[in-house]
């Protein structure tokens, strides 16, 4: 399905600029066309394209649905790889696998203390469109490591920094949500690890192999989803 993306349109009938770019100079869409526009918290839209312009199209809402947003909340807080396209794939990925909230975690052996939100939130909304959600996740701005577990006590970290970790499969129980930390390249120092320990945090470990950042959080991600299906 062609969805565009547009959090207001219920309010002021109007494409932003991106969308309406999209959908008149890309997509070729005209006056009396029929489009569908997800807001991102939970409705799809049917409307009719009133006025085509490239910048602010403006349309008639003849439809809504709404969806019930799901009762388990994942929220991933991981450390920006230092390549962004790292970063900016695990956004992608985990936005269509399923997720709440996406949160950059500032450790102390990261590599990248800066990351452009506006292109990572471009992203998630297109992968939003992509896999047909009515939920967009929730993208947090850069917040440092102890700032986080102050924030967000109890919750689960994996790590490298010993082999006997219990996997993740035997330690979350399903039909509970889950805050999982994933550490930058150089992963979680012994000092964070002990911080998130002290604070009600949970050691996991994600299987034998040693998995780049964007990875786990991926791994996480599914297992989470997988672990919840019913």
């Amino acid at each position: 399905m062609e969805l565009f993306y547009e959090p207001e349109i219920e309010n002021t009938g109007t494409l932003n600029e991106q969308e309406s770019r999209h959908c008149i100079s890309v997509l070729r869409h005209k006056k009396g066309d029929e489009i569908n526009v997800a807001n991102g918290k939970g409705a799809f839209f049917k409307c009719i394209i009133t006025n085509p312009h490239p910048k602010h199209c403006e349309v008639k809402i003849i439809s809504k649905e709404t969806f019930e947003k799901r009762t388990l909340n994942l929220h991933i807080a991981i450390a920006p790889t230092k390549n962004t396209d790292r970063t900016e794939w695990f956004a992608e990925k985990v936005t269509e696998i399923g997720i709440e909230t996406i949160t950059l975690l500032n450790c102390e052996h990261s590599e990248r203390k800066k990351i452009r939100l506006d292109r990572l939130e471009k992203i998630i909304v297109s992968a939003t469109k992509q896999s047909v959600k009515a939920y967009k996740p929730q993208l947090n701005e850069l917040t440092g490591f102890r700032k986080f577990i102050d924030e967000n006590p109890g919750g689960y970290i994996a790590h490298c920094n010993t082999t006997t970790l219990p996997h993740m499969a035997k330690v979350y129980k399903p039909g509970n949500d889950a805050v999982i930390l994933i550490g930058p390249e150089g992963d979680f120092s012994v000092q964070e690890v002990d911080y998130a320990l002290k604070n009600g945090y949970k050691e996991i470990s994600l299987g034998n192999s040693r998995l780049r950042t964007e990875t786990a959080g991926i791994v996480a991600c599914t297992m989470f989803n997988v672990l919840n299906l019913t």
